[in-house]
Parts: C-alpha cells; sequence; structure tokens
C-alpha cells in the first residue's frame, strides 16, 4: 500500500530531475554551438584584380592669357584725322583702313613726283641722243675728246637724276599710302585714343591711336616646376618638335568650357629662386572668347600614355601617415599590405609601391575588415577600366 502509494510521486520527481538535467545541457552546450557557427560564416567582399593600364599624368598650374599679336597703332604721317572707320571692341581684319589722315597734301607730292620724274626721263632720253651721236662722230674725229667726254657725263647724270626722281615719286607713293592708316593683323580692336579733327605727328613721339589683339590663337603662360619638366621630357629630345607632342587643357573661372591645346615652347633657364620654368601654351580661339589677360587653369599632361596600377581611392585605407589595402589571398583570408601612392586619377590612385598584377584587393567596407579575416571574395568591375584616365591632382 505504501509502496503503492509512493511510486506516482517518485516518477514526477524523476521526470523534474531529467527536465533539469536537460535544460542545463542546453545551456552548457548552446553557446558552444553558435560559436562554432559564427566561425563557419564568411562575410562578402567585394574585390578588384590588380592589372596595369596606360593613363596619361596631368599636372594642375595657373596660368595667364597673352596675345600672339598684339599690335599699338600709331600714326606714320602727320596731318589732321579726317575719318575713323572702326567702331572699338569690334573684329577688322588685316589690311582694313582704320583711320584717314588729311591725304590732300601727300596727294599734290605724287603728282608733283611724277612730272619730276617725266622731266628727268625727257632729260635723259636727250643724253642718251647726244651721247650716241658724239660716239659716233669720234669715231671720225669730227669732234674732240673733250666733247664726248661731256656729253657722256651728262648722260650718266641725267640716268642719275632719273632715278632720284622715280625714288621720290616712291617716297611720295608710300607717304600716301600711310595717310591710310590700315590694320596690320586681324583682331580685336580696341577704342580710338583719338577722335577726328585731331592732328597727329609721325615720329618717335607719335601719339598711340589704338591697339590690335589677334584672336585666331592665344597664349597661356604658366610655370612648371623643374621635376614635372624633367619627367615629361625624359625620354625625349629637347627639340620642338617634342615640346609640341604634350597636351595642354585650359579653364576659365567658369570651370564649363575645355579648351585643348599643346606647348608651345618651354623657356630656356630654371628659375633659381622658385625652381620653376616659365612655359608658354597655344590655344586656337576662333569665336574670340579668350582674351588677354584672363586667369587660367592649366592642366599639362604627359608626351605619351604609361602603364600603371590603378587603384580605387574607397580601396585605401589611412593609419596614421601610412597608406594601406587588405588584399585576398589564396585562401582567402585577408592579408594587410601598406602601399605607396603616386598621382589621383578620375578618384583613382597611381600605386607606386606595394601591390603587384593579380593581387585581390578589397574595394569596400575596410573599416570592417581585420587581418586574417576569411571572407568570401567576389570581383567587381573596376570603375578606372571605363573612364578615359585623367589625372587630377
Amino acid at each position: 500500500m505504501i509502496a503503492a502509494k509512493l511510486k506516482p510521486a517518485t516518477i514526477l520527481s524523476s521526470t523534474i530531475l531529467f527536465a533539469a538535467l536537460g535544460a542545463v545541457v542546453a545551456v552548457i552546450f548552446l553557446p558552444q554551438t553558435h560559436a562554432k557557427d559564427s566561425k563557419l560564416r564568411v562575410m562578402p567582399v567585394e574585390v578588384t584584380v590588380i592589372k596595369e593600364r596606360p593613363v596619361r599624368i596631368w599636372k594642375k598650374f595657373s596660368g595667364r592669357l597673352t596675345a600672339v599679336d598684339f599690335v599699338e597703332i600709331r600714326p606714320q604721317a602727320s596731318g589732321l584725322i579726317t575719318d575713323i572707320r572702326f567702331k572699338g571692341g569690334q573684329l577688322v581684319n588685316k589690311k582694313d583702313i582704320l583711320y584717314v589722315i588729311d591725304p590732300r597734301p601727300y596727294k599734290v607730292a605724287v603728282t608733283k613726283a611724277k612730272a619730276d620724274l617725266v622731266t628727268a626721263l625727257n632729260r635723259h632720253d636727250l643724253a642718251e641722243k647726244e651721247y650716241k651721236r658724239a660716239k659716233d662722230l669720234i669715231e671720225t674725229k669730227m669732234i674732240s675728246q673733250r666733247i664726248y667726254d661731256e656729253r657722256a657725263n651728262a648722260r650718266l647724270v641725267a640716268e642719275s637724276t632719273a632715278n632720284s626722281a622715280r625714288a621720290q615719286l616712291s617716297q611720295a607713293k608710300i607717304n600716301l599710302n600711310y595717310a591710310y592708316v590700315r590694320a596690320p593683323v586681324s583682331g580685336r580692336i580696341s577704342r580710338t585714343e583719338v577722335t577726328t579733327g585731331n592732328l597727329v605727328s609721325a615720329g618717335p613721339n607719335a601719339p598711340l591711336l589704338t591697339s590690335i589683339v589677334s584672336n585666331e590663337n592665344i597664349y597661356a603662360d604658366f610655370e612648371v616646376d623643374e621635376q614635372t619638366y624633367l619627367r615629361y621630357m625624359q625620354g625625349h629630345s629637347f627639340n620642338e618638335s617634342a615640346t609640341h607632342k604634350i597636351p595642354v587643357e585650359l579653364r576659365l573661372q567658369d570651370n564649363e568650357t575645355v579648351y585643348k591645346g599643346e606647348v608651345y615652347a618651354f623657356d630656356n633657364r630654371i628659375d633659381p629662386a622658385s625652381g620653376t620654368i616659365r612655359a608658354r601654351a597655344i590655344f586656337d580661339n576662333p569665336q574670340g572668347k579668350l582674351l588677354p589677360g584672363m586667369y587660367a587653369r592649366m592642366r599639362l599632361g604627359s608626351p605619351t600614355r604609361e602603364n600603371r596600377i590603378l587603384l580605387s581611392e574607397r580601396a585605401i585605407g589611412t593609419d596614421q601617415n601610412r597608406k594601406f589595402v587588405y588584399v585576398v589571398n589564396g585562401k582567402n583570408k585577408t592579408t594587410y599590405r601598406e602601399v605607396k601612392l603616386s598621382d589621383s586619377i578620375d578618384g583613382n590612385r597611381i600605386i607606386h609601391s606595394g601591390l603587384k598584377i593579380g593581387d585581390k584587393v578589397i574595394v569596400r567596407g575596410l573599416i570592417r575588415i581585420r587581418p586574417d579575416m576569411l571572407v568570401e571574395p567576389k570581383v567587381v568591375q573596376d570603375t578606372s577600366e571605363t573612364d578615359n584616365p585623367v589625372s587630377r591632382s
């Protein structure tokens, strides 16, 4: 009776005991299983495979625009200005008449010079005939040697007088041409400094009438550091053809339009004070938008494209004063790698050292990466492959 009554209680106690033991076992082994599962999980990462690409290295400089042709117009004839045939700021062509200086005195001088020339030629013709007669007569001893010599001399004097008259006529025509002040070059003309009715004089103290700057081409002057100059000219002879192979780009302060040109010339010396050399680039300016004196942002490109390793700046981390990347090795584990950087190119950096062709570099999420971490690499397209590399340094 007693045993029969205790049996249900014993069974209940055993059930509770086994349940408690099961809970303890679950508490002990569950964290270990979770920890084991967490070790088996790997982080997916995006990587790029390192390879070389041909790039053109560009450097930035500041410059000023200057005119290819700049001409100050001054009178070469004296007199009253009777006509002005342009408006300030307009485009003029070479040989266009800009000013008219009273041409009447010069026309009179031309007329007189023509008359003097006719007189001189008539005298020369007479002297020539007299000389021929004397030459025939001297052979038959009909005239003396003295008369023959006088006629020969008169012939020479008449010839010299005719030549002088021709020269005076030419000078008179030149002076008449100077009365019409013409544009020596094509370009944009400035405002006039004198008005109609003013008396102007030729000579060393001749007044400035106006000025013209050419607009078909324009120069940009800037300073290049010695290191860049030597690097760009390395492997090339220092001649004009090598210089013209160096491309240049120009932007104004609005930073909208890009003008493409080429290096026109380097100076013949390095400035020891600044360590720079003066450079001059030339650009086409068909619409005349580029004006002398403008500030310009210049970009000087290397003569040829060179094979370099490019890497996105997002893949590069900073450790105090060092730059590093994470490389995925053959076991899909991360490796810390210090790198040396060079120029910047469209969001990418040229790797000077620290990487080699074929390395797999993590390009995103460096903050979550630690050395010797097991990862699952996924190769993504490098953005530098789709862009035309242009340096922004």
